[in-house]
Parts: C-alpha cells; sequence; structure tokens
C-alpha cells in the first residue's frame, strides 16, 4: 500500500509540473510563431505494401525544403536552417546540419500492434572529435494525460554501447543506444526496433490504438541524413 501510495504521489507531482511545463511551453512558440501554435499538418501521407507501411520518404519539401507535415520542437526558423531535404540518385532524405531541436510529425494512422517493428535509414557526414551525440529517433506511441506525447529515445552514440538504457525523468524519454562509434562514414545504416515491445518494458501499459508520430534529431555538431521511415509486420 505505501509503494502504491508513492506512485500516486509521483504521479499527482508529475501532472502538476507537466501543466507548469505546458503553459510555458505555449507561451515560448506562440511568442516564436507569431501567436500561433507551431504544430505539423493533421495527416500524414502513408502507403502500404504487404505488411509494411510507409511512414516518410522525404519526396515533399516544401518552397524552403522542409518536409511537408513536420514541424519544429520550437523554433520554426531554427528548424529550416538545420532540416532540409535533399536528393541523390533520384533518392529524398531529410539532412539534419548542427541541429539544436527536434522536428516531428503526427497523427500515424498506424496500430504499433499491428506493425510493432519501425524501421528507418540514416547515414553519417560528419562528426567532430569529442562528440558523443550523433543522432536519435522518437517514436511517440501514446500521449500523456495533457496530450503530451509519450516516447522512446532511439539513439546513435559515439561512445556508449549498444544496450545501455538511460531511465526518463520527468520530462525527458527513456534512452536506448542501438548504434555506437563514429563509422561508417557517408553509409546507409538500416536500423529495425520493435517499438511496441520496448514501449510496454518502459512504460508499463498499451499504448494508444493508433501511434501520435515520430521525432528525429540530429547532433548539435553533427551533420546527418535521415532517410525513408517505415514500420513493418513482426
Amino acid at each position: 500500500m505505501i509503494v502504491a501510495f508513492q506512485k500516486q504521489v509521483v504521479r499527482g507531482i508529475r501532472l502538476g509540473c507537466c501543466l507548469i511545463a505546458f503553459s510555458l511551453w505555449c507561451v515560448v512558440v506562440m511568442s516564436v510563431n507569431g501567436g500561433g501554435l507551431v504544430r505539423a499538418e493533421e495527416s500524414v501521407r502513408q502507403e502500404a505494401s504487404g505488411n509494411s507501411i510507409l511512414i516518410e520518404d522525404f519526396q515533399h519539401p516544401d518552397e524552403r525544403g522542409f518536409p511537408q507535415g513536420w514541424g519544429a520542437q520550437r523554433s520554426v526558423v531554427t528548424a529550416h536552417e538545420t532540416y532540409m531535404i535533399h536528393e541523390e540518385a533520384g533518392v529524398s532524405f531529410l539532412r539534419a546540419k548542427h541541429s539544436t531541436q527536434r522536428v516531428y510529425t503526427k497523427q500515424m494512422t498506424w496500430d504499433p500492434r499491428l506493425h510493432p517493428v519501425l524501421v528507418w535509414r540514416w547515414r553519417l557526414q560528419a562528426v567532430p572529435d569529442g562528440e558523443e551525440f550523433i543522432a536519435a529517433i522518437y517514436p511517440s506511441l501514446d500521449t500523456d494525460l495533457l496530450f503530451i506525447p509519450v516516447n522512446t529515445k532511439y539513439v546513435w552514440s559515439t561512445t556508449l554501447p549498444v544496450g545501455t538504457i538511460k531511465e526518463g525523468g520527468m520530462f525527458s524519454s527513456t534512452e536506448i543506444v542501438i548504434r555506437s562509434g563514429k563509422e561508417p562514414i557517408g553509409e546507409w545504416m538500416e536500423e529495425r526496433v520493435n517499438v511496441y515491445e520496448d514501449f510496454l518494458k518502459i512504460h508499463n501499459h498499451e499504448p494508444a490504438a493508433l501511434a501520435w508520430g515520430i521525432s528525429l534529431l540530429g547532433g548539435s555538431a553533427v551533420e546527418i541524413d535521415f532517410g525513408s521511415i517505415r514500420v513493418e509486420m513482426e
């Protein structure tokens, strides 16, 4: 009973802190975006083929080269400066260069129970000595009581070994290192992660019927490309 009471107290504290943080976030975002909330489009184009659903292939940039349907975590101006779609040999990808914030897309019409495996490609272009963080992808399979995304952070680190887990805090995501090292440079690498199983282990409850969205983050001193993103059956 004592443990249960402690958990209730923690939830109450987290909820109160979330309310404060959410209010502050709204003020910051509204000031950056001329009084309007920064948000992605209400839907994301997806294509289904057999057991796979395409989430994003970065073939639809806006007039500034930013992916349509994506939003900025904080500053829209900075996001447009540090994330831009490029194309090589007919293949489109999103390049993150010296980024300081996440970009995200939301409103996924994807059931993580039916398609639990997230598959994506990324390609490291440049990383300086002494830099530990290279990049991360955040699948958000649910939202909390304030509709703030509940996600897991899958990390490419230069130093931490694969499998390293860093527990999340009140306002931070649990981190799982899925790639380590500064190589290869200039070569596409594909990752496959069962995000549904990880969500159950980390959050101890079922995710929402449909996933909320996905965020991407490149390191502040790093240049990295994000390729296509899809989900598959196990």
